[in-house]
């Protein structure tokens, strides 16, 4: 069978894909959707036949797109991919509720799938899937599994920031010394990830009072992680805060770059590890496929497609990342976090960041 994969791009190249009985959308429902279609998120309908899986991603058709036409490829199942925000996904699925056409998320951050459990609209993964991701990467109630790995670390310039000078802590950020000199992007969904973790670590008291620090002490605000490596780099700012695999990227791309990736030491909150995570919904009405993309996912194949094309932590199958300077992830100090707990602060980091005068 020839893979079907649909996108955002090409809404109306639609095939095979079953037909699913509608329901009236309320007012929220109908806002949210128009939204999407507008922003490119929603895909075309059309009948047909086949085995097929759906996917709502929060990964890039780049990043994704793919091993699911390998999935295809090995099995014959078609998929139809609809690519957007994870937060945006996340929020359409529980508007959509029982009739939602998607069979699978794919979030890039835990949060939007840790919201989504604690909606109860996921279903249990069984145990040939869980087992093959350690425990800390996965559901404690198994209803979702991470895909691959990052963390997050101080992006640095060594030629303007000694090794001896650089901080003990993430929270060391707000002082005096640093003023002007860190980097941010406050409304990107791995800084909110971060912040939303750092709100379950130590609180929402002490995370804004961090917040507020920041923006006191003069930090630059950027769009995203590329963003702030590409100003270390200039010269324009000294650290960010990033995920791992920006410079990584970076670095692959241009070898004289300057900037280093430092990680935070003594289990620090600062040294996050996040989750690219994946879940099937309980509305599904095809969970054996469903199934079986979540466990193609962390096949040997997509493990080492993830690891050297996004120079994310592969989580399962035994695969080895292709990072160089980086620790194995088992032998990063990360601070214990259980990441299903973002779930329950999903909606409400980003009011944070605004309370702190962060974003607007």
């Amino acid at each position: 069978m020839t893979s079907t994969v649909s996108s955002s791009r090409f809404p109306c190249e639609v095939a095979n894909r079953r037909r699913r009985p509608r329901r009236r959308l309320g007012p929220v429902a109908l806002v949210l959707v128009a939204g999407l279609a507008s922003l490119g998120l929603v895909a075309c309908q059309s009948g047909g036949g086949g085995d097929q899986v759906t996917i709502y991603s929060g990964r890039s058709e780049e990043l994704v797109g793919p091993i699911l036409e390998r999935f295809t490829e090995e099995t014959g199942i078609s998929v139809d991919a609809r690519y957007g925000d994870s937060s945006d996904l996340a929020l359409l699925i529980t508007e959509e509720g029982d009739r939602s056409p998607a069979d699978v998320f794919l979030s890039q951050s835990p949060g939007a799938v840790g919201f989504l459990a604690g909606e109860s609209v996921l279903a249990q993964l069984p145990d040939s899937i869980l087992d093959q991701v350690p425990e800390q990467f996965r559901a404690a109630d198994g209803d979702w599994v991470g895909i691959s790995g990052r963390v997050r670390v101080l992006v640095y310039n060594p030629e303007e920031v000694a090794a001896a000078d650089l901080p003990d802590s993430v929270f060391d950020l707000t002082d005096a010394r640093y003023s002007g000199r860190v980097g941010i992007a406050p409304a990107n969904g791995s800084f909110v990830d971060f912040v939303t973790g750092m709100r379950a670590i130590v609180g929402d008291d002490a995370t804004l009072e961090w917040l507020e620090g920041m923006r006191e002490s003069g930090v630059q605000t950027y769009a995203n992680n590329t963003a702030i490596v590409d100003a270390v780099n200039r010269g324009e700012i000294d650290l960010g805060l990033v995920n791992h695999y920006y410079n990584e990227q970076a670095r692959a791309e241009d070898t004289g770059i300057a900037s280093e990736n430092y990680i935070f030491p003594n289990g620090d909150v600062g040294t996050l590890i996040l989750v690219t995570a994946a879940g099937v919904l309980s509305s599904s009405d095809d969970v054996d496929n469903a199934e079986r993309l979540i466990d193609f996912l962390l096949s040997e194949e997509a493990q080492e497609f993830f690891a050297t094309e996004t120079l994310e932590y592969p989580l399962a199958a035994g695969v080895e990342p292709v990072i160089a300077d980086l620790p194995p992830v088992d032998e990063i100090d990360a601070p214990a976090l259980e990441l299903g707990s973002l779930g329950d602060r999903f909606r409400t980091t980003l009011e944070l960041i605004e309370q702190a005068g962060l974003r607007g």
